[in-house]
């Protein structure tokens, strides 16, 4: 299902730099998304190496609609993205539900519930990562596309591992956790990628 719409997409140049274009821009929100989560004292490496990734990504996927289309992309305004509402609240609505569950299920408060969603937030996102680009390269590669996004995928692929280490250290329990906010965000996804296409 995913890769038909994917194909959808990539069939027509202007649509496509809209995906480049919206991809870019959740990528961005990823990224700042970490940096606030930052405390203002004690940053570990491995957080600085994922923001500083996830911004190259939201440049790199930028800089590649130049090969579709040539000007126009300069902004993520709403007429320059593929369903802007849904791309706009996609990850401001798996914090809201992961803080939720972090504050109930867990017992956290404070920077403790920001720990939380930062780790079983991205977890979730990386999951979903390591599955989706993978599937869209498959396609750009089938349609000889000039787009490419094989280095995305093996940031991804390292970011995924970086949280599981992380996430053992935070609970015994974190499967079980993760796989709560994996749910969140599964149904967050079916209602993005159904907009999109």
């Amino acid at each position: 299902m995913i890769a038909e719409k994917f194909a959808k997409i990539t069939s027509d140049a202007f649509t496509h730099a809209k995906f480049l274009n919206t991809l870019s821009y959740m990528e961005n929100v990823g990224a700042k998304k970490i940096s606030k989560f930052e405390p203002k004292t004690e940053v570990s490496l491995i957080v600085l190496k994922h923001a500083a990734e996830e911004h190259r990504h939201a440049y790199y996927l930028k800089k590649q609609i130049s090969k579709l289309w040539p000007t126009g992309f300069e902004t993520y305004a709403d007429n320059w993205l593929l369903s802007p509402q849904n791309s706009r609240h996609y990850l401001d609505m798996l914090d809201v539900r992961v803080c939720q569950y972090a504050k109930k299920v867990l017992g956290l408060s404070g920077a403790d519930v920001k720990w939380a969603a930062y780790l079983l937030v991205t977890y979730a996102i990386e999951v979903r990562a390591d599955m989706l680009y993978p599937i869209y390269q498959k396609i750009l590669t089938e349609i000889g596309s000039k787009v490419q996004v094989k280095s995305i995928i093996v940031e991804e692929e390292g970011h995924l591992e970086e949280m599981i280490v992380q996430l053992r250290e935070f609970s015994p329990d974190w499967e079980k956790h993760a796989a709560a906010a994996c749910a969140f965000e599964a149904e967050l996804f079916e209602g993005w990628i159904a907009k999109i296409a």
